[in-house]
């Protein structure tokens, strides 16, 4: 099998346009296309700061997907990004849903996504998020806590039935920043093997009728690009699936572990081998179980970030360049508001001055956004050229997940819109949000 990563560099690209995606071709006078569109085009033409949305490159990453697990669940992660468009894309190269709100639930549904193949988790759900998921057919619900057994039973009703996972803590430290570990104790997420928790948790379950346990849910963290990790998990795993089989009579056939599978930000950076994961993931399964005495459930994985991230640009314009001493900082149009992810967890990116050349030598600077924060900067310490001044274009790639999604309001300035683009085609799936809907929202006197 040919060794395939989650993020391919481009076609007969430099290693600079490694992370960019595969559609991704040089024009004249430093200019970059996305999708066969100028990406120059696109600022002209919906303004900046905006996502751009290569709708090839998700709908390709998904059919990498379903190559690399054909016999696994493939659930995108609807947290990493969600709009009408990509629950088509999503469905239509066949992959199910993985939610975490009664929001993105009822976008999904309602955009036409069969709810019987939506899997809803969270560590603290809302009578809301229950209500929605049991009112529209959900498949299934991760049962993250000892508290949500008795209210979703209860919700269910002594008439009903609910597929149900329990989230269990395999104590694992994986992923690229201690905020997205999520498989250690001592964290919000999940049940831990190591104090009993999640067997007296599956214990209760087994005990509602109205609750079908069938399967364990295991997500160790996010960023994470080494395959070992989810292999130690997987064994830890089986082995509560084995203990559950010897005290309760009970064999489950579903495992679910999550995804969290790392990208690569700039060129060089490292990122999770697809096809390593697959094959060394479904051989420890296999082996694993056959050393339990266990039939081997059916796998199901949850990519979000590298489905979607890879396939988004984000465009801004140089709005100052302000020389500090040694430093130069070049502040943009957008910032902390759209992109939050380099001040909560270190993300690094890779800006480029694109739509005109320079011969200026290249300078060390820090592209800093608009916000009234300190540590409102998208990028340091990254080369661009000497000459870089107001009214420049800056593309960032790998901008598809966590922006919108975790985007703010914050000094009121509006989040951007998304554009998709494809086959030389540009349309607008998520338009920009502005002072009118403000002013809408603030009813007050």
């Amino acid at each position: 099998m040919t060794t395939v990563t989650v993020s391919e560099p481009a076609a007969g690209s430099a290693d600079e346009l490694s992370v960019w995606p595969a559609s991704t071709t040089r024009l004249p006078h430093g200019g970059l296309a996305v999708g066969g569109v100028p990406l120059t085009e696109i600022a002209d033409r919906f303004d900046t700061p905006a996502y751009v949305l290569d709708e090839g490159e998700v709908r390709a990453r998904c059919r990498t997907y379903r190559d690399a697990f054909p016999e696994a669940e493939v659930l995108y992660a609807a947290k990493a990004f969600l709009s009408r468009a990509m629950v088509h894309w999503v469905a239509e190269e066949g992959l199910g849903l993985d939610v975490c709100s009664a929001g993105e639930l009822e976008l999904a549904v309602t955009a036409g996504f069969p709810p019987e193949r939506i899997l809803l988790h969270g560590n603290a759900k809302s009578p809301r998020d229950i209500e929605t998921a049991l009112r529209l057919g959900v498949g299934r619900i991760v049962i993250d806590g000892p508290s949500e057994i008795a209210r979703l039973a209860a919700a269910v009703g002594p008439g009903g039935h609910q597929k149900v996972l329990v989230r269990v803590v395999p104590g694992i430290s994986a992923g690229g920043h201690e905020k997205i570990r999520t498989g250690t104790d001592g964290q919000k997420f999940g049940l831990s093997l190591t104090d009993g928790s999640a067997q007296h948790a599956i214990t209760r379950i087994l005990g509602q009728p109205q609750l079908e346990l069938v399967g364990l849910h295991c997500h160790i963290g996010s960023q994470i690009t080494e395959v070992k990790p989810y292999l130690t998990a997987v064994r830890r795993v089986v082995g509560l699936m084995a203990r559950i089989r010897d005290a309760h009579g009970v064999t489950l056939p579903e495992l679910d572990m999550g995804g969290g599978h790392g990208i690569a930000y700039c060129p060089g950076e490292p990122a999770l081998d697809l096809t390593a994961l697959a094959g060394r993931l479904r051989a420890e399964l296999v082996e694993s179980c056959a050393g339990a005495g266990l039939a081997v459930p059916r796998l199901a994985i949850e990519p979000g970030r590298a489905i979607v991230g890879p396939a988004g640009v984000a465009l801004y314009r140089v709005l100052a360049v302000k020389r500090t001493g040694e430093r130069v900082f070049v502040a943009v149009d957008g910032g902390m508001s759209d992109n939050p992810r380099p001040a909560l967890y270190g993300v690094r990116c890779a800006p480029r001055l694109i739509g005109r050349t320079s011969a200026a030598a290249p300078c060390t600077a820090t592209v800093v956004g608009r916000h009234c924060e300190a540590g409102d900067v998208l990028a340091a310490d990254v080369e661009l050229p000497g000459d870089v001044h107001p009214g420049d274009l800056l593309a960032v790639p790998v901008a598809g997940a966590y922006q919108l999604s975790m985007a703010s309001g914050y000094n009121l300035v509006g989040r951007p819109p998304v554009v998709a683009v494809d086959h030389g085609a540009a349309r607008l799936l998520v338009r920009r949000e502005t002072l009118d809907d403000f002013r809408r929202r603030d009813i007050g006197d």
